[in-house]
């Protein structure tokens, strides 16, 4: 039955130390060098250090700085704002809510597990997979950026061939254990916030006229104006917005493989949300205050190829040389992008798999702890980027948007559900919120916001194809992705007869790992000094 395949798996984990382990982690045995934790065939060697900047590498990706061109020209400078401030506060409420989950539960499949704990194994197949495939989309968004990147340099080689060689790049890098991946994040992230921080000192340069010699100020918010496109604008603007702020929830999935959650998950969630919301307002508003919505180099639906508002700033104000620093900030973005989109999706996979939601195979994992099958099937989907061949840039990375926007409202609005779910669990079972490792703030106000708030913008993010004329291919792109999560849902729930979850019945403590054992490096200084102190304040009592 689904719920003892739940249970199995929740239990089946191979833990190996060299200090002690919290014994309801699991069953323990010897199985590697010290120091290291085996769950679930995933490692456990993700630090604080690699938490906190993950997300932040993974969701700041190459397209933000086309993007946010983007963004102004669906629904101008003060639209776009108030779209990316809008959803900057929807992912607020989702992580605080994800926070009090991922860190009392850790799994490898986060949010995607349990949900078929706390709501029914049905949502969580459906959910598992709708957000699977919203990395994927992720990566060919930044397949795609990719192209138009390099194909700007030189047209000697075609928009394909570079997709396939960066393909080739990152099946590589897939290959390599999760601490390679950490520790490449974090460099990469750190080297992402240089960028964007030189990319903001040169925009207040150009808009003051320090460079070019020209004062801007904010000429274009009058003319143009500060909004564009009226509802539809704000409706292609949220989904963009949502786009980009999606992946901040894979802390959680990080959490899976985090030697200490119960202390670095919430730390985490904390500083990493704050510094992705001030990038990501930063960018828009300074995108905005560069070049005017209707500039015709911005990239946008139907465009061939397009430049990043930064660029095209910079060009104006006399540096002809600009795009190519520029595309040096968009290219190196990219590494920690990509390199993040196929671990989450390959975690995910993993994670249904362990479940029996998704082919055995692609649970089977390498003696460094990746899930070798599914990173190869995620980047294989990645190359749906090539799309852009015969459609264009413009185009593709308006219809990946879709189809990523929709799956990111999808996803945050089960995370809603399901914690709304467990704390009603959780104090039918006698237990106290005083308990809980992390507490969302202004639960449950918090987890009914971004439960409704994302069910409404999921409804509307596709409005604009219904204006005349039609658009049925945008249509279908805007909306493929509902249709797919309820098929997905009835057709398990048919053929696996499963029922909506007993909440006073339900399993609290499978899975709870607050402590995980082995010391990471900041761990074993701060132990070093505090034996150290101990030392001396006994010599100095003798």
């Amino acid at each position: 039955m689904e719920s003892t395949k739940d249970s199995d798996y929740f239990k089946n984990e191979a833990v190996v130390s060299s200090s002690p382990i919290d014994k309801s982690a699991g069953d323990i045995q010897s199985v590697g060098g010290p120091g290291v934790v085996v769950d679930h065939g995933l490692h456990r060697a993700l630090k604080q250090r690699h938490l906190q900047m993950i997300a932040l590498g993974g969701v700041v990706g190459a397209s933000i700085w086309y993007g946010t061109g983007t963004a102004i020209s669906y629904s101008g400078p003060i639209g776009a704002l108030i779209s990316f401030a809008v959803i900057g506060l929807d992912v607020f409420f989702v992580m605080q809510s994800l926070g009090e989950l991922a860190t009392l539960y850790p799994t490898p499949g986060a949010f995607t597990e349990l949900a078929g704990r706390f709501i029914d194994p049905a949502v969580s197949v459906a959910l598992g997979w709708n957000y699977w495939y919203m990395w994927v989309a992720n990566l060919m968004a930044e397949y795609n950026m990719v192209s138009v990147v390099l194909t700007y340099w030189t047209d000697k080689v075609p928009s394909y061939g570079w997709i396939l060689i960066f393909w080739f790049i990152y099946q590589c890098i897939s290959f390599f254990g999760v601490v390679i991946y950490g520790e490449l994040e974090f460099w990469l992230a750190v080297w992402k916030v240089i960028c964007v921080l030189v990319g903001y000192l040169l925009a207040i340069l150009v808009n003051t006229g320090a460079i070019g010699g020209d004062y801007i100020g904010f000429r274009f918010w009058r003319d143009p104006g500060p909004f564009a496109n009226g509802i539809n604008g704000f409706g292609q603007s949220f989904v963009l917005a949502a786009v980009y702020y999606s992946g901040t929830e894979m802390i959680a999935i990080t959490a899976g493989e985090s030697r200490n959650p119960k202390r670095d998950v919430p730390k985490a969630i904390q500083q990493t949300i704050f510094r992705i919301v001030l990038i990501f307002l930063g960018m828009v508003f300074f995108a905005g205050i560069l070049v005017p919505s209707n500039d015709p180099s911005l990239l946008k639906a139907g465009s061939k190829t397009g430049k990043s508002p930064f660029s095209i700033a910079l060009q104006n104000a006399g540096w002809k040389a600009a795009p190519d620093l520029i595309n040096v900030f968009i290219l190196t973005a990219s590494f920690s992008a990509m390199n993040s989109a196929i671990y989450i999706a390959s975690r995910v996979l993993h994670s249904l798999a362990g479940m029996g939601r998704a082919p055995a195979i692609l649970g089977k994992t390498t003696s460094k702890g990746v899930p070798i099958y599914a990173a190869i099937l995620s980047n294989l989907m990645g190359l749906i980027a090539l799309v852009n061949v015969a459609s264009g840039a413009g185009t593709a990375f308006t219809y990946i948007l879709d189809i990523a926007g929709a799956a990111a409202f999808i996803a945050w609005a089960c995370i809603g559900v399901t914690h709304l779910r467990f704390r009603r669990a959780w104090k039918l079972q006698g237990h106290s919120p005083n308990e809980l490792p992390f507490r969302a703030f202004l639960f449950p106000w918090g987890a009914y916001f971004i439960t409704f708030l994302n069910i409404f913008l999921l409804l509307i993010q596709g409005y604009g194809t219904f204006i005349t004329p039609w658009q049925p291919v945008a249509f279908v792109f805007s909306y493929i992705i509902v249709v797919l999560f309820v098929g997905l849902f009835a057709i398990w729930k048919v053929l696996k007869r499963t029922k909506f979850v007993n909440l006073a019945e339900v399993d609290l403590q499978s899975d709870r790992k607050e402590s995980l054992g082995g010391m990471d490096d900041e761990e074993e200084r701060s132990g070093f000094f505090a034996k150290t102190k101990n030392f001396v304040k006994s010599r100095l009592h003798r």
